[in-house]
């Protein structure tokens, strides 16, 4: 995704970038209800990273790594949709997704 383009353009991916972490936040919080530890969601502006115990993943416009060494292709796209290594997918099921992983 490219974050340069124009002002409008700039706006909707800055909306999409905190609607994500908001999902993040959301599933993280959900699924550490019934666990024996709670994530934490850094954010930055051209990074998110999410913490549970010693496991981690963090994304940036390009990318999301984990702490188990793996690094694959990741972008928002604009129509609420996440690319995940090659593969799309919504953005609230990829959310859950990720945080589930991370915390089971």
């Amino acid at each position: 995704m490219c974050w340069g383009r124009s002002i409008d353009n700039v706006a909707a991916h800055r909306e999409l970038w905190i609607s994500w972490t908001s999902l993040l936040r959301s599933y993280a919080a959900a699924h550490g209800i019934n666990s024996k530890q709670q994530a934490v969601v850094e954010v930055g502006e051209e990074e998110i990273v999410v913490r549970a115990g010693s496991k981690w993943v963090r994304f940036t416009y390009e990318e999301m790594e984990s702490s188990e060494g793996s690094k694959i292709a990741f972008a928002l796209n604009e129509d609420g949709t996440v690319l995940l290594d090659g593969k799309i997918d919504e953005m609230d099921f990829a959310a859950e997704r990720i945080t589930r992983e991370l915390m089971h």
